[in-house]
């Protein structure tokens, strides 16, 4: 056994023992038949990022689980992995370019230009992966993968080609939202909503050949230039002569019809909606009801453009200024009204979204989707908490087509080809030279997929698929998804839908969702805000464990949690409690094995350490189980804290000093229960659990790849619990009277128990003596011989008796208590008058009334108290 050093150390340690964990090939997973596999896919990050604490979160949540399933006999996999992460990487090594060297991607070349990307990607890819190992995260480091790298991006291709061969992935010209920053397409879900003030400009299209005109809401001035028509409803009697008149569409002065769509709401604004098809997804949707033209009048950098008048060339912004001004000359700007409405924004870098037509590429989501809720529905997937379920399901059930393009060079490149010659388009899972149908030249498609379309086949591309590996066939589907519920959308329901269209099985069984990391404020974690923590800066200062532990504790499936520094320093604090309880028991081993004593050996307060740490043990794995983690480690803080060091250990220290079978028995059971906590602490804190674990007397190699605890029948001692409970309560009530009475612990007292169970008491005869201070322990059946000024305390089955003499100077301690009920008669006075004055009682907030009740049931409670030790005093 080697000896603990006095205090512990994490920079010390933890790369030490991380590196033995690599060395020996403690997190390589083999297929074995005799094992139930339990596979867990990290949600790739990007693979130029740099850790956060939302990182942090779920990587400790997969790694606890992950350790605990290793414990438990299973094979357990977790697949790392990194995301190529197309507009992100993409826009950073673009923002080098233009910084260092001022130049663009397009004065490169694609091919130059993504040679950029791949060195970019070299030099920086490995950053998260070695911030992630410094977690103490057990991935199968040998299965690491990339979404780009040669595996994937078969599975992309082949995933593109099948999808393309039953039509389900199609290519047409629609309304998408459009990045002018980004300067790509984007799928609804990489939209963002937000509320902002805007403004509805009220003007006025004069109707043909009349003086009349119609007047028109709209916040978007700037996209009339494209109106191909004015609709109404039906239904609205104010209109219905208009219909089929012809206006003159202001600033173009070109014509474009009235015309009739019960798309219109008739209580909304003047019941009159220009129709722009090439710029709002429902115009673009009426304008196909109704056979109108697209008119795009905004380019991909959100300019005026093609429209033949001053606006062109002008940013969106200013052509609205302009044009606004232009309607206030003519006559035609009626008025401008206030108002807030949500725009869509671009989740990368936070423009605000333009909706205009393109052609681009879609998968086609409502077939795919019926499976994928009908998995939910049949729980074949269960969402834990199980509400976001519901969130799923309403999005499915709603689900637009995905459009899949993207418009920029990293990424895997759409495998289409088109012939210069005769147009043919030809989809192949191989590059292709020439046209199959006129053997003419073939022009690949530009574009990139949407980074989520290879992210969507990861549970499944990360095992071999498309070939049928043995790792597919064993892994596959895997076990549980852990994220956030921010990325459902994005990520999971794709997952999902992937899985059972490509291997024809969900991609995993459970979905544990959990929440967002906040500031001790509640805001989210931003650059703006400048409230991001680094969760490698928590590591270095206060280490792994204690940052693991933080997020673990009071963490509840689904909900956002605060970070607050301090409760880092708590946990490393704990890590300390501990460290110096393990070397106390070390410091007083002389056994070198780890085996229990014969079961009559043991007596009652290592029976009750026992069974209590037989219920910790059956309780951890139910909690485990359920993924209740925040839940487990909770009862692990409260048993190691409170019941292993504040209890047990007290209870066991005189026995350390005596040369018999006792002190045997002693380190056996101590050895026994902290090397078993520590295995069920080790998934939370690896690396201080496996220190002290290597210590200790073990069997075995290392405490991660060593059996998990579970409840075992042979140590269930309920009347040793029992009767323990009933003495800790006496120690506890003795202890809380002499703190009443400001007795320091110093001070011996003797101690009389008048009990009807005295054999209760007599087997705690010595812990009343090393733990509540008494000189003398008196156990009887009467008050006989118990002195008249005794001070007592009841508790379960007895009452204790302290002589008053013997704990207190009784005139000093009468005069204090007289002070202390003059003080409590004036704040009690001092709260009647408050809640007897009516005109407090109704103006206060009622929070503040009940405050003040509360604050005088604690001072009437306190005062009956000083009241009877005054009395015991007489």
């Amino acid at each position: 056994m080697k000896e603990l050093p006095k205090t512990y150390e994490p920079k010390a340690v933890e790369d030490r023992i991380y590196k033995t964990w690599v060395d020996n090939g403690y997190f390589h997973t083999k297929i074995d038949k005799d094992k139930t596999p339990f596979t867990v896919v990290i949600p790739p990050p990007n693979v130029t990022g740099q850790l956060h604490m939302g990182h942090a979160l779920d990587e400790t949540f997969q790694d606890i689980i992950i350790r605990t399933k290793r414990m438990q006999g299973y094979a357990a996999l977790w697949v790392p992995g990194t995301d190529h992460a197309g507009i992100a990487t993409q826009i950073k090594v673009e923002e080098n370019l233009r910084v260092n060297e001022n130049l663009t991607r397009y004065d490169l070349g694609r091919e130059k230009f993504l040679e950029r990307v791949w060195d970019w990607k070299e030099q920086y890819g490995n950053r998260i992966i070695n911030q992630i190992k410094r977690l103490g995260c057990s991935c199968d480091w040998e299965r690491e993968r990339f979404t780009m790298d040669e595996g994937c991006s078969k599975a992309v291709r082949e995933v593109f080609v099948n999808l393309y061969e039953k039509e389900l992935i199609y290519q047409d010209t629609r309304i998408i939202n459009w990045c002018p920053h980004c300067r790509t397409a984007l799928s609804d879900a990489e939209v963002e909503y937000a509320e902002q003030a805007g403004h509805f400009w009220h003007i006025k299209y004069p109707i043909k050949d009349s003086d009349g005109f119609i007047e028109v809401a709209t916040t978007r001035p700037e996209t009339m230039l494209g109106d191909t028509a004015v609709a109404v409803n039906p239904a609205d009697e104010r209109y219905k002569d208009l219909v089929g008149k012809t206006l003159i569409l202001p600033l173009m002065n070109t014509e474009i019809p009235v015309i009739a769509d019960e798309y219109v709401d008739l209580e909304f604004g003047t019941g009159c909606v220009k129709i722009t098809p090439a710029h709002d997804p429902n115009d673009f949707e009426v304008g196909k009801r109704h056979g109108l033209k697209e008119i795009r009048v905004l380019d991909d950098d959100a300019k005026i453009a093609g429209t033949g008048t001053k606006y062109d060339g002008m940013d969106r912004y200013e052509a609205r200024k302009a044009m606004v001004a232009d309607l206030e000359a003519l006559g035609l700007l009626v008025s401008i009204e206030d108002h807030s409405h949500n725009v869509g924004q671009c989740y990368r870098c936070g423009t605000t979204v333009e909706p205009l037509t393109s052609k681009q590429w879609f998968v086609k989501m409502e077939p795919l989707a019926k499976e994928a809720i009908k998995a939910v529905e049949d729980r074949d997937t269960e969402f834990i908490p199980d509400r976001f379920s519901k969130i799923y399901m309403h999005w499915m059930e709603n689900v637009r087509d995905w459009c899949i393009s993207r418009q920029l060079w990293w990424g895997h490149r759409i495998p289409a080809f088109y012939c210069q010659d005769c147009g043919e388009t030809t989809v192949s899972k191989t590059d292709i030279c020439t046209c199959p149908k006129c053997g003419g030249a073939v022009k690949q498609d530009e574009d990139v997929l949407d980074t989520w379309f290879s992210s969507a086949l990861w549970p499944f591309s990360t095992l071999g698929w498309p070939d049928k590996t043995e790792d597919l066939d064993y892994f596959y589907p895997t076990s549980v998804l852990v994220t956030g519920y921010d990325i459902i959308f994005f990520w999971v329901a794709r997952m999902i839908v992937s899985g059972l269209e490509h291997m024809g099985q969900t991609p995993f069984k459970h979905v544990y969702i959990h929440g967002l990391v906040r500031d001790s404020q509640g805001r989210k974690m931003s650059k703006s805000l400048g409230n991001g923590i680094d969760p490698l800066e928590m590591v270095d200062k206060y280490g792994a464990d204690a940052l693991r532990f933080t997020l673990a504790t009071g963490n509840s499936p689904g909900n956002d949690m605060r970070f607050y520094e301090e409760r880092v320093e708590a946990s490393r604090n704990f890590a300390n409690k501990i460290w110096n309880a393990s070397r106390f028991v070390m410091l007083n081993l002389s056994i070198d094995k780890n085996e229990l004593p014969e079961m009559d050996a043991l007596k009652i307060e290592d029976k009750w350490i026992l069974h209590r740490f037989n219920e910790l043990a059956k309780a951890v794995n139910d909690n485990l189980e359920k993924y209740e983690l925040g839940v487990a480690v909770q009862k692990l803080y409260d048993f190691i804290w409170d019941e292993f060091c504040d209890w047990y250990i007290e209870l066991i220290k005189p026995r350390f000093f005596e040369q018999n079978e006792d002190n045997i028995t002693a380190q056996k059971v101590i050895v026994y229960v902290l090397s078993n906590t520590l295995k069920l602490l080790h998934p939370f804190m690896p690396f201080i659990t496996e220190e002290i674990w290597q210590a200790l007397p073990h069997d075995g190699e290392s405490i991660m790849i060593s059996e998990f605890p579970v409840f075992d029948e042979k140590l269930v001692f309920p009347e040793a619990e029992s009767k323990m409970n009933v003495i800790m309560d006496a120690i506890k009530g003795i202890r809380n009277r002499r703190n009443e009475m400001n007795v320091p612990p110093s001070k011996k007292t003797k101690l009389y128990i008048v009990t009807d169970a005295p054999e209760i008491f007599e087997a705690g005869r010595i812990f009343f003596e090393k733990l509540a201070s008494a000189s003398e322990v008196v156990i009887s059946a009467d008050k006989a011989g118990v002195p008249e000024n005794a001070v007592s305390v009841v508790v379960g089955k007895a009452e204790l008796f302290m002589p008053v003499d013997e704990l207190v100077d009784k005139a000093q301690e009468l005069d204090r208590l007289n002070k202390e009920k003059a003080r409590l008669e004036g704040e009690i006075k001092r709260v009647e008058g408050k809640l007897s004055n009516k005109g407090f009682v109704d103006k206060a907030p009622a929070a503040v009334v009940e405050e003040e009740k509360a604050k005088g049931e604690k001072y009437k409670e306190m005062y009956a108290k000083v009241l009877e030790s005054i009395e015991n005093l007489k």
